[in-house]
């Protein structure tokens, strides 16, 4: 099972990081997604059928996170771009596609 890359873990630690920083009215993630900034973090294995819950929501909610960093918002500003950098960040979509390829092979 493939484990998360150093780019993911870099930007699950960061929006953990912001978040706790935050006060309760203005953080961001789903219990779901928290769950899985915790995963991608702690070098866990992650399942087919994980990945292709990751590719879900990383798909769902991209336009949210271009909408926002086009308006110039960051993690700080944006609960879009926080929980998108939860499940690993903009180049997660790539790699989780890239991985479940190699696993349906």
């Amino acid at each position: 099972m493939p484990v998360a890359p150093g780019f993911m873990k870099d930007a699950a630690r960061r929006a953990l990081e912001i978040r706790e920083k935050l006060p309760p009215s203005r953080r961001y993630g789903t219990l779901t997604g928290l769950k899985r900034a915790r995963q991608i973090i702690n070098g866990d294995n992650l399942s087919l059928s994980t990945l292709v819950r990751m590719r879900s929501y990383l798909l769902r909610a991209r336009p949210n996170y271009r909408k926002a960093k086009s308006e110039g918002k960051t993690a700080e500003t944006s609960k879009a771009i926080g929980a998108y950098d939860l499940w690993g960040g903009l180049k997660a979509l790539a790699w989780a596609n890239n991985q479940i390829k190699k696993l349906q092979k």
